[in-house]
């Protein structure tokens, strides 16, 4: 999308998650960008609560030892049981107990993604065995969680709900607005011109085209992508989309997978299953729990679903 701002239109931006936020929010006072503050520092609050990369954080306090509990502080809390509800609704296809897996491939620290070729040390990944079925608990008037015994990343449910959160912030300030925060966003409400937000979704091949353009109001768009952060341990490829059935990368035959849908961190969640369903069955899965669902596979192809045909108003490649 432009940076540019449309007519009537006040766009403000942070860097927060690892990735560039946009706010556009139409209408409203001559003040609206000093009024913005709130909702950018929605993402650097969700950051600082559930990040893995800061030791101290409340998170990694509480994956230092797993088998006891911890008073957790409000949003780290939410993003927790808001990761069990997603768990139960998806039947162990989504499960955030993979950050062992991806400090096993290296991902211990924010990596230099976009920057060129990255190759880490480090032993050829290996498939580990099933883990049983997760079972945290949680004490709600005291916002206390016993996680298990396994550690857990809440890094893409995470940023879906800042955008969730965000986009409640903003409302009664803009109804009409867009967050976008790197592979996911949320369009509220119509754009400047009074017409739908106009989504496009990138190539994962790096081509400078979308793939299609989704016109949305009122809806959440993600995407799972392998188009930045992947790289290569022990001289095997490897990427951040974990399969926690295997502890290994996922999604085989399989670029990108985008979902349209009322929530945010819902549609972050079933992006991510979808892709590790990979290529074979994607489109299956896809089609059984009715998800408008869009994906390109490896060998470029296009794939979309009964249900997001309705979104797409225009797209580049054979589906």
């Amino acid at each position: 999308m432009s940076l540019e701002p449309s007519a009537g239109e006040v766009i403000s931006q942070v860097r927060a998650m690892a990735t560039d936020i946009t706010v556009r929010a139409v209408g409203g006072t001559d003040d609206m960008a000093e009024r913005l503050g709130p909702t950018l520092a929605v993402f650097s609050a969700v950051e600082a609560s559930c990040t893995r990369f800061v030791a101290t954080s409340p998170l990694m306090r509480a994956n230092a030892s797993p088998n006891r509990w911890h008073r957790l502080p409000p949003l780290c809390f939410a993003a927790m049981v808001e990761a069990d509800h997603a768990y139960q609704r998806t039947a162990g296809r989504f499960d955030p107990r993979v950050l062992v897996d991806l400090l096993r491939l290296g991902y211990d620290r924010s990596l230099p993604f976009g920057s060129g070729p990255l190759a880490l040390a480090g032993p050829r990944p290996q498939r580990r065995r099933i883990f049983s079925p997760w079972r945290p608990r949680f004490r709600g008037s005291s916002g206390e969680v016993l996680l298990g015994r396994h550690p857990v990343d809440l890094g893409g449910i995470g940023k879906g709900l800042a955008v969730r959160w965000a986009s409640r912030t903003l409302r009664r300030l803009a109804p009409d607005h867009l967050i976008e925060a790197g592979g996911d966003c949320y369009c509220s409400g119509r754009a400047p011109d009074g017409g739908l937000w106009k989504v496009a979704v990138e190539d994962p091949t790096g081509g400078s085209k979308p793939v299609a353009v989704l016109a949305l109001t009122d809806r959440a768009c993600t995407t799972s992508s392998l188009r930045l952060r992947r790289w290569k341990v022990g001289g095997e490829p490897v990427h951040h989309l974990v399969d926690p059935r295997t502890g290994s990368p996922g999604g085989t035959g399989l670029l990108a997978v985008t979902v349209v849908g009322p929530d945010p961190a819902a549609a972050e969640v079933w992006s991510k299953v979808v892709f590790l369903a990979g290529a074979r069955r994607a489109p299956g899965l896809a089609s059984r729990k009715g998800l408008a669902a869009l994906w390109v596979g490896t060998d470029g192809d296009l794939g979309i679903s009964p249900t997001m045909r309705q979104y797409v108003q225009w797209q580049g490649k054979s589906a």
